[in-house]
């Protein structure tokens, strides 16, 4: 992902290194430094983060440290909501002749991208623990 965002923010700048250097080895030389840089800017930034989260997760505030979790409870009451308890509640309902209103139902797409994205996280975190990186 990010040598397609370097590639896609180095590539017009080596295209005007193409306009004022005739030089090929001076050009591919100042083209490598340019790629180097913003690699280097991205992975300094990512590392700023990982620090905020550090921070974040070592909070004494439910409010600070809690909020990643809290998504995550969200999302699993959804998911239980959507595939469990709401056709178990209809069931049960017909079955023994009840009938109830309709049910609310949530937007699975964007539940699913928050789901998904927090399930990545984890087994990043998971893989951590495997490696003995983390406490």
């Amino acid at each position: 992902m990010i040598g397609a965002l370097v590639s896609t923010l180095v590539g017009p700048i080596t295209g005007l290194l193409d306009k004022f250097i005739p030089d090929a080895d001076t050009k591919a030389k100042l083209a490598h430094e340019i790629a180097t840089m913003s690699v280097k800017q991205a992975h300094e930034g990512a590392l700023a983060q990982l620090e905020v989260n550090k921070v974040e997760a070592g909070h004494s505030s439910i409010f600070v440290s809690g909020w990643r979790p809290s998504v995550g409870w969200c999302c699993s009451i959804a998911l239980f909501w959507h595939f469990v308890a709401a056709p178990l509640l209809t069931f049960v309902a017909g079955w023994s002749g009840y009938p109830i209103p309709p049910l609310p139902a949530f937007d699975m797409d964007s539940l699913m991208t928050v789901l998904m994205g927090l399930l990545g996280l984890g087994s990043l975190r998971s893989f951590e623990k495997i490696k003995g990186v983390a406490r």
